[in-house]
């Protein structure tokens, strides 16, 4: 296996991972909105390991836009995948607001960027059903 085939299948894997962790944090963070609950730790982690995630994509991304020949779809693929994570650091600005907010704000945001994630899938020939190439 090749270089860019490792970190083609990294690529992929990391996509499902991203997509169980967006669910359950869209979960969490709606009923922690609606059952009007604190914001804990554990939240923030969840926060952090989704953003990780993100990042892991990105840079593994980014990677493969360099080491396989430039095709459109691709590069289409990598500016809306790059425009999704950056907004997903807009987290940060509610670092310190209230829990309710917290909560509201990262559902929305999550769920804007998992639309983002789907147009951008959507871009690749195979989209959701293969690995990306």
């Amino acid at each position: 296996m090749d270089f860019s085939s490792l970190l083609l299948m990294l690529h992929s894997i990391n996509r499902w991972l991203i997509v169980l962790v967006t669910i359950i944090a869209i979960v969490k963070f709606a009923l922690g909105y609606f059952k009007k609950q604190e914001f804990t730790r554990t939240d923030g982690r969840i926060m952090s390991f989704w953003m990780g995630l993100l990042d892991l994509q990105l840079i593994l991304g980014i990677i493969l836009l360099f080491t396989l020949p430039p095709i459109r779809y691709r590069l289409e693929h990598g500016v809306i995948m790059i425009l999704a994570v950056t907004l997903a650091h807009i987290n940060r600005r509610w670092r310190n607001a209230e829990s309710t907010i917290k909560f509201r704000n990262y559902t929305l945001l999550i769920l804007v960027i998992a639309l983002l994630i789907g147009v951008g899938v959507a871009a690749l020939p195979q989209g959701w059903l293969g690995q990306s190439s």
